[in-house]
């Protein structure tokens, strides 16, 4: 039998709805919300430290339940709370009646390990809306890329957000966040290429060989990349517009440059 919360009043839970909604309370407990079966599972999976998980015992398969306790650490505390408890802490309602507290991690660049002596990484520069860096963490998720590094944050990434337009591959991908300096300075110390999408002196992008340790950079659809980056870059890559508008989405963008580089790696 598990302990249960049946009231949204309840104090845990307007714990966890500030949890949930703001940033710095993330950041001072160094804890966050999952939601989902497949995202806790991922979590799991991405050596996360979960604490608590929130079930609602008429929706969760049971089944599954064990299965996910079973490669978790303990230990844990289970929590069985009612729908609407759950409904006031979920962002949507198709994810199997179950949430969970977890550790967040150290995303500093000082954690980050290359595995292979042939990286290819993905950089977003000052990346903001939670939608287009969940996309950009499927895109690298897909591709298989060594790393993603998040240049100048503007979102915090434990956003659950960011957790639910990733579909989890926030803990399936490797990521770091930095000032731009300290991830040009990473990727010139381990002899990264760097390739910076932008307008100016760039070549087409499939002309490039992707095949040695190579850095996909993307800035925001706004602004670009920065003037620092420019300046670092071995060379600037270009995505040709056919049409009226001279730019796309940035996960759009990513996506196209990403997997021309896995393409030519697989050939």
């Amino acid at each position: 039998m598990y302990k249960q919360i049946t009231s949204p009043q309840n104090s845990y839970i307007k714990e966890l709805v500030q949890l949930k909604e703001k940033s710095r309370i993330r950041k001072n407990t160094q804890t966050f919300l999952i939601e989902g079966l497949r995202e806790v599972s991922l979590a799991i999976q991405g050596n996360y430290q979960i604490q608590t998980i929130l079930i609602v015992i008429n929706i969760i398969n049971e089944e599954k339940l064990e299965k996910l306790l079973k490669k978790a650490n303990p230990p844990i505390d289970i929590i069985e709370i009612s729908k609407e408890v759950y409904n006031k802490l979920a962002l949507r309602e198709s994810t199997e009646g179950i949430l969970a507290i977890a550790k967040s991690k150290d995303l500093s660049l000082k954690n980050i390990t290359l595995k292979s002596r042939n990286p290819l990484v993905l950089v977003a520069e000052a990346p903001e809306k939670p939608g287009n860096i969940g996309a950009l963490l499927r895109t690298a998720d897909a591709a298989g890329v060594d790393a993603v590094l998040i240049a100048n944050p503007k979102t915090d990434i434990y956003n659950p957000n960011i957790i639910r337009s990733s579909v989890g591959c926030v803990f399936s991908t490797a990521i770091a966040t930095g000032t731009t300096s300290e991830i040009i300075s990473f990727l010139k110390e381990n002899n990264i290429n760097i390739y910076g999408a932008a307008l100016t002196a760039s070549v087409e992008y499939q002309t490039i060989d992707y095949t040695l340790p190579s850095a996909i950079v993307v800035g925001t659809e706004a602004t670009g990349l920065s003037d620092e980056w420019l300046q670092n870059t071995t060379q600037n890559i270009i995505i040709p517009m056919r049409g009226a508008i001279d730019s796309m989405n940035v996960s759009v963008s990513a996506a196209i440059l990403i997997f021309e580089a896995v393409r030519q790696r697989n050939s």
